[in-house]
């Protein structure tokens, strides 16, 4: 029995020293998240990186859509790509992300500067945006998109110093280029010509409002419906540009040599006003004058002369306007009036108003923006041919609830 007993408490002694042996070389783990603080984003269109150093599985939490994460979650330490959009705001803003991993969570404040207001001056060694107020438009370019029609330029994109030297860019004076060929991809089916052209996006970077329709992105007449004119941006129009024509088409038909818009208004399928400048091959001056095209069922296109003639064979206007002249342009809208008003430094200015009432634009859905640049109205000419412009100012406005 004795005997027995040794045995025994050996036994348990064994057993109990590997035990405690075992449980020793254990090491229980603790949970490890830890992540960087960023420096505050520039107002342009940015990139940074954040350090996580983790030994678990984390992932991300982003209500900002101002903010893109990659990647959004890992296994490990790494880094997470933070892309801010361009703030085309004059007001700092901020937004949080979140990492999880575990019961560990972190939160990062990410600020992004304000958009800095221009004085007025332009720099020849800035960019487009950097000179003119482009926050509220986006850029067509003859390009292919990938999908057989010209590529958009969108506000977040052109706000963080876009250019392009073919198409779009900063002349020596630090005006804003708009350079268009003949050849190029057009902005739908149903277009004939080719443009670089500013788009007005009253929905600024906010991509959840639709570019068409009585909404935040367009405006409307202030002779529309109350109903309308509270649910759309805001309601009448101003638009205000400096400009020089610098070169004009000289190949293709006699009827389409030399002619560009150079301002409008769209509507949901006609335009209000189309304003163009022609100058022919043998003219030394060119001339202004504009489309009123009411929409269907209302009437034909009407056109005005403001300043010489839209003939394809007219004289060379008296009191024409050269190339690489200044001269200004101003398009206005109250109710169903509309009035074009051309300014030249020295000259009486030239004004011509038309009466919309009947044109059909101050009907239920029928929605507005201006569009300004260079919107080529030649299709016939040689494939390099081209027209260019350049804008020294360009300002709109509208009422708004």
């Amino acid at each position: 029995m004795r005997v027995f007993n040794i045995v025994f408490t050996l036994l348990v002694a064994t057993v109990l020293f590997s035990c405690s042996s075992s449980d020793s070389d254990k090491k229980e783990q603790i949970d490890n998240l830890e992540v960087s603080t960023l420096p505050e984003f520039s107002a342009s269109e940015e990139t940074k990186a954040i350090t996580v150093i983790a030994n678990l599985y984390w992932y991300t939490e982003n209500n900002t859509d101002w903010i893109t994460l990659t990647p959004t979650n890992g296994i490990t330490s790494g880094t997470i790509n933070v892309s801010v959009l361009a703030n085309v705001s004059n007001a700092k803003r901020t937004g949080v992300i979140t990492v999880f991993g575990g019961d560990i969570s972190k939160k990062i404040t990410i600020t992004q500067a304000a958009r800095v207001e221009n004085n007025g001056s332009l720099d020849a060694n800035a960019t487009p945006s950097d000179n003119f107020d482009l926050t509220t438009w986006n850029l067509s370019i003859p390009e292919d998109k990938g999908s057989g029609t010209a590529t958009t330029i969108t506000v977040s994109e052109i706000n963080s110093n876009y250019e392009n030297s073919k198409y779009f860019y900063t002349a020596t004076d630090g005006g804003m280029v708009f350079k268009c060929p003949v050849e190029g991809f057009k902005t739908s089916a149903n277009t004939s010509y080719t443009r670089v052209e500013l788009r007005e996006m009253l929905r600024g970077t906010n991509t959840s409002i639709d570019t068409k329709g009585v909404n935040k992105n367009n405006w409307v007449l202030g002779a529309a419906s109350t109903q309308d004119k509270n649910a759309a941006a805001g309601y009448d129009g101003e638009m205000s540009a400096t400009l020089a024509v610098n070169y004009v088409t000289t190949t293709g038909s006699s009827n389409q040599v030399g002619r560009v818009i150079i301002g409008q208004i769209h509507a949901n399928d006609d335009e209000p006003i189309r304003l163009y400048y022609r100058k022919l091959k043998d003219n030394t001056l060119g001339s202004i004058y504009y489309a009123h095209e009411p929409t269907d069922g209302n009437g034909d296109e009407q056109w005005y002369d403001m300043i010489g003639s839209r003939s394809s064979s007219a004289a060379n206007p008296t009191d024409g306007i050269a190339l690489n002249e200044k001269f200004s342009y101003n398009i206005k809208v109250i109710g169903n009036t509309l009035t074009v008003t051309i300014s030249r430094e020295g000259k009486a200015d030239v004004i011509k108003t038309v009466d919309m009432t009947n044109s059909g634009f101050d009907v239920s859905g029928q929605y507005m923006y201006f569009k300004a640049g260079v919107y080529n109205q030649n299709n016939s000419g040689d494939a390099d041919d081209y027209a260019q412009a350049t804008f020294y100012k360009l300002k709109k406005s509208h009422t708004t609830n």
